[in-house]
């Protein structure tokens, strides 16, 4: 699995780390570490962007790693589909804006360690939807959301999910928690930072000013 390192410096306390940080983010720098890894069976990592990186397209975010990584995608949740730029011949095809927050996959070449580097992103909102053919959607768990150890937690915290998914880079596979007669199964442990994949019943905007826990 991805290890995820935070580290988050406030500007006048250069020296002071802190974890899950609760104040205003134009206050705040610092950088989250993604482990990227390459498997026998594929190459395909999780990334996000808490931080304000400066990457505006993925083509950026893909030159940042020359000859490490090859394709950068995203998740359309109206079409359940990806939409990927990928680098061939020395160019990146299919190029498209990158948004603060969002989790993404990678292709890459070789082991990295990808870093999203710079001031934190003012608190994210994402606008969860059901597909036409389905009602999966990635967040990031946000940076001001400590609170949260488990995915069910999570799960709870949004209201209407039904599924909690993990990326499992080591094996090239998903890991799940479901929310099934009341109960989550499979349930495990997650951290501030962490591109997770939720299924949905309805749709959501989250966080919102009130969380609404599930009961």
């Amino acid at each position: 699995m991805k290890k995820l390192n935070l580290c988050i410096l406030a500007l006048f306390l250069f020296s002071a780390f802190l974890f899950g940080v609760e104040s205003d983010p134009s206050e705040i720098v610092g950088y989250v570490a993604y482990d990227c890894v390459t498997t026998a069976t594929g190459s395909e990592n999780f990334i996000a962007l808490p931080m304000d990186t400066g990457y505006t397209m993925a083509s950026e975010l893909g030159n940042a790693y020359p000859n490490q990584i090859i394709a950068i995608s995203n998740w359309v949740p109206a079409t359940q589909s990806w939409s990927s730029a990928f680098f061939s011949g020395g160019t990146w095809f299919d190029d498209y804006a990158l948004a603060l927050g969002n989790a993404y996959m990678i292709s890459i070449t070789e082991a990295i360690t990808f870093y999203s580097v710079g001031p934190m992103v003012d608190p994210i909102v994402y606008n969860l939807v059901t597909g036409t053919t389905g009602n999966d959607n990635f967040i990031m768990v946000p940076l001001d959301r400590s609170d949260l150890d488990f995915a069910s937690e999570l799960g709870d915290d949004i209201g209407v999910v039904n599924a909690v998914s993990t990326w499992v880079a080591g094996t090239q596979s998903w890991s799940a928690a479901f929310f099934s007669g009341g109960t989550w199964f499979d349930d495990y442990g997650i951290e501030i930072a962490r591109p997770l994949m939720v299924g949905i019943t309805e749709a959501v905007t989250w966080p919102s000013a009130r969380h609404e826990t599930r009961y």
